[in-house]
């Protein structure tokens, strides 16, 4: 038979659609031609699919080949395509049996001596490929990546030939299973112990990660707020499987699966300089941005007055709705970016405008030019402002007190639970009906908010959050309704409203 059908995925945000790979062998001039939207790189595939098959003594035909890739309207790009074309020829003209194709689908770049060669987003290929309840084929280097979808049997190749000897049944290609680390072994080094003083700071940390809740940091220079930072994921719960399996299917897409460690929180921390694309994503090819690839983690962003007021810009949508959509003329990505955004500054352009030094000499023009970098918009949608003081004589050289990560991250998941009990979901991402049904309040405690939003010119939106937080604070306390001293405490954590609203 002249036609053969070979199945494999494309690559489209962290989704993989199905693409149906037709060889068509056929009498006329000798010449291979690829048809269905192909870019650059699957057109070049013709050259490395006709030294692969020469390489591998294998007989290229010596007829008019016409290669379909369907659906036409679907852009595809790279070389991922290479081993199902190679396949379709070999297929079509009769070197391959066609039966065992319809079970499997396959994924891989071939070098010109037929070796297989790795390709991006593979672990999106093998759940798309287990749903389709088919098994996937693909390069040995890829296939540690693509077993941690538990639903999909996956086959690792290092060449062409072992492919085809599993078709014929003659060789039986080896199984992939996922290797994992230990859950002991994944324990973050950084431990909130290595933090001098700042029991403030450290009681917002613990409160940011048992709600989820956006957080701001300013004071003078090394008083710890990048520090304290760097701990957040420490003490954050761990990774759920649905989690882990979005997260590295995000960095799968980024081709950076070696820069993530299976089962720890993303901890992203871009430079000031970066642009608003290398934050949210795109180019002519859609990739994640660092929003994206600190998903079900913790976007870091210091020194924030010193972003682009652009760039920042970017960020108040992804807040809200939890993915970022990049759109260009031939197609749409939708990327996933439920991050939990710490940000720290300095309180002036010098950093020391109300340290106990008075060192500082900004004026309050400065001081003010450098705080409106930040917008309100951006600023209400941080659920948290707190001031991180300069240690004072003695401290630093003082025993740390208190609890170290494990203990801060037991109590964290005990909060968490509460919250996964009561609405199934964490307390950042309710909804304001919902923040009705969660969040019943006394006379006392409406009036309390009344003068609070009218003395510091809260918006509805800032509302919400003192409210969310107020929950977040009655779970760490155990307490099913909110009390005065919730509120109370949620009200302190919103600082630079009071200061801009002076």
């Amino acid at each position: 038979m002249s036609l053969a059908i070979v199945y494999s995925r494309a690559k489209l945000g962290i989704h993989a659609p199905q693409v149906t790979v037709e060889v068509h062998i056929s009498n006329g001039l000798p010449g291979l031609s690829i048809v269905g939207l192909p870019e650059t790189a699957v057109k070049e595939s013709k050259d490395r699919v006709r030294s692969a098959i020469i390489n591998s003594h294998l007989e290229f035909p010596a007829q008019r080949i016409t290669v379909n890739l369907a659906p036409a309207d679907l852009p595809k790009e790279g070389g991922r395509y290479d081993l199902p074309i190679a396949l379709g020829i070999l297929a079509a003209s009769g070197q391959i049996p066609l039966e065992p194709l319809e079970r499997s689908e396959f994924l891989g770049e071939l070098a010109l001596s037929g070796e297989l060669r790795p390709v991006s987003a593979a672990l999106p290929a093998a759940l798309a490929t287990g749903d389709a309840q088919r098994d996937l084929i693909i390069s040995s280097a890829n296939a540690n990546e693509a077993a941690f979808s538990s639903i999909t049997r996956v086959f690792g190749a290092e060449n062409l030939l072992q492919v085809c000897a599993q078709l014929h049944g003659r060789e039986q290609l080896p199984r992939a299973e996922a290797v994992r680390e230990p859950a002991d072994s994944l324990q973050n080094a950084l431990d909130i112990l290595d933090v001098k003083g700042q029991s403030q700071a450290k009681r917002a940390l613990e409160i940011a990660a048992s709600g989820g809740h956006n957080l701001l940091f300013y004071g003078p220079p090394g008083t710890g707020k990048t520090m304290l930072a760097s701990r957040l994921p420490g003490i954050l719960p761990r990774l759920g499987e649905r989690e882990m399996l979005d997260v590295a299917a995000i960095y799968s897409v980024a081709a950076q699966s070696k820069d993530y460690h299976w089962q720890q929180r993303p901890f992203r921390a871009p430079h000031h300089t970066a642009s608003a694309i290398a934050l949210v994503g795109g180019g002519s090819n859609p990739k994640p941005g660092e929003i994206s690839l600190a998903h079900a983690g913790v976007l870091f962003l210091d020194e924030l007055p010193e972003f682009s007021r652009q760039v920042l810009e970017v960020l108040r949508e992804p807040l809200e709705s939890g993915e970022v959509r990049i759109s260009r003329a031939r197609s749409q990505a939708c990327f996933p970016a439920r991050f939990q955004l710490v940000a720290a500054m300095n309180p002036c352009p010098c950093g020391y405008h109300g340290s106990d030094a008075n060192r500082c000499r900004c004026t309050p023009d400065q001081v003010k030019r450098y705080r409106d970098k930040i917008s309100g918009p951006l600023l209400d949608r941080i659920d948290m402002h707190v001031p991180v003081r300069a240690l004072r004589q003695g401290e630093l050289q003082n025993k740390t007190l208190g609890d170290g990560s494990a203990a801060i991250r037991a109590r964290v998941e005990a909060a968490r639970e509460r919250q996964l009990q009561r609405q199934g979901k964490a307390n950042h991402q309710l909804t304001a009906p919902e923040l009705e049904t969660y969040c019943e309040l006394t006379k006392a405690d409406k009036n309390l908010l009344e003068q609070a939003i009218e003395k510091l010119g809260l918006s509805t939106r800032a509302y919400h959050r003192v409210l969310k937080l107020a929950r977040t604070l009655a779970d760490m306390a155990g307490r099913e309704r909110l009390a005065t001293v919730d509120i109370s405490e949620a009200l302190s954590y919103r600082t630079l409203d009071r200061q801009l609203s002076q």
